[in-house]
């Protein structure tokens, strides 16, 4: 009971989110218990592990994130390896809980039945006991003591149906079920009968906790499996990530890439070699989609017209004048939160009449060194009101809208 408290000390009970490794999770930086999010997309729920204990009580950055289900595979490989040789044990203890629950039902059975018996024995003999002239009485006896003999054959009926379709002993072909399905564990983990609570018991039962440790932003991933017990075990993964930047083998990437287009390759032909020379996704995709090369290329400015990312084959950017992902790399920061600015009108920007339609933002140098300023600031810091402010209001107004003046 202790251990199912929705506590940070405690582990949590076993619910139906697919989150397998939730309360198992322990951050390798700060030691805390990851907290589990899910969040919705068009194939169904997706979760991930946070450590947000020192951000939620004393508001400091988030120590780690990730994907959950790269390490929640992993677990579960180990798992199931770890069960392969007790597939025997399992069968006969399998076969011991069915026949012992059997046994029990059999003595259900027997009292009903001896219940049934005494009931009869007991109508019999109040009507040998009645006094003839009482007719109605003996009339009235007799009729309950009809009633009981025909329940007690009944009960009997019913009794002999039930030992023929189950009887007390497994037969040999049930005891050949259970030992194949002992023997694939993994068909039963998968089973749709076997729910996600199912699953999260069989793996609390031999794990205890499970330590992960990022390498940075990167897709480096240490995890430190403990068993119950107190084996570990260590093994190095690899988990998807936001953008490809944050690829340990980026400048690698990216060397390969100026060859192959200083080559002539187009951008099919580049997404083949790349996978040929085992580079993957962010995403961990096998293959680069030929959009992904496209931008890329274009992003690193290699190839003229469209593509470059300073000027357009129908003219260049002017002065001051920024390409929105150009900016957004410039600051050191993720292009979809620089477009969130430009949607609440944080920075000046308009979108490109010309193909591919790209946003271009005005910005002098001051001005970026204002954005960077502002990125480096927490997270949340723009919606507090601090207590040290004269004007909170007036403070805010000032940070965001500074790039709408002058």
């Amino acid at each position: 009971m202790a251990a199912n408290r929705a506590r940070a000390e405690s582990v949590g009970a076993p619910r139906q989110g697919p989150g397998l490794l939730a309360g198992l999770v322990v951050c390798g930086i700060c030691g805390q218990r990851m907290q589990i999010t899910y969040e919705s997309n068009r194939h169904g729920l997706i979760h991930r592990y946070c450590c947000q204990r020192r951000h939620h009580t004393y508001g400091q950055p988030r120590c780690q994130q990730m994907a959950g289900r790269f390490l929640d595979d992993h677990v579960a490989a180990q798992v199931l390896g770890a069960l392969a040789p007790a597939a025997l044990e399992v069968s006969v203890r399998a076969a011991e809980q069915i026949e012992a629950h059997r046994r029990q039902v059999e003595r259900i059975w027997r009292q009903r039945l001896e219940r049934a018996e005494f009931t009869c024995d007991r109508a019999r003999r109040q009507y040998q006991l009645a006094e003839p002239e009482n007719r109605l009485v003996v009339r009235q006896l007799e009729h309950e003591w009809e009633q009981a003999l025909t329940a007690q054959r009944q009960l009997v009926e019913d009794y002999e149906r039930f030992s023929v379709e189950r009887p007390r002993r497994l037969s040999a072909a049930e005891l050949a079920a259970i030992r194949a399905l002992a023997d694939d564990i993994p068909a039963l983990w998968s089973a749709p009968t076997t729910s996600a609570a199912d699953r999260k018991k069989l793996v609390r039962a031999v794990v205890e906790r499970v330590q992960v440790i990022a390498d940075g932003a990167c897709e480096n991933v240490h995890a430190v499996v403990t068993w119950a017990g107190g084996h570990q075990t260590h093994a190095d993964l690899i988990r998807p990530v936001a953008r490809i930047d944050q690829l340990s083998y980026y400048p690698e990437l990216t060397a390969r890439i100026e060859v192959l287009v200083a080559e002539g390759l187009g951008n099919a032909a580049i997404a083949d070699r790349l996978a040929a020379d085992g580079f993957r996704t962010p995403h961990l995709n096998e293959r680069f989609h030929v959009g992904e090369i496209q931008h890329l290329i274009r992003r690193l400015g290699l190839r003229p017209g469209l593509d470059y990312d300073r000027s357009t084959g129908q003219g260049g950017l002017g002065r001051d004048q920024w390409w929105l992902a150009t900016l957004a790399r410039e600051i050191g920061m993720p292009t979809a939160t620089l477009s969130g600015w430009l949607r609440r009108g944080w920075i000046t920007g308009w979108q490109d009449t010309r193909p591919p339609y790209r946003w271009i933002v005005t910005a002098d140098r001051a001005e970026v060194e204002r954005l960077r300023v502002l990125h480096q600031r927490p997270a949340g810091y723009h919606n507090r009101r601090r207590w040290s402010d004269n004007d909170p209001a007036d403070r805010r107004t000032g940070e965001y809208q500074g790039a709408q003046g002058s």
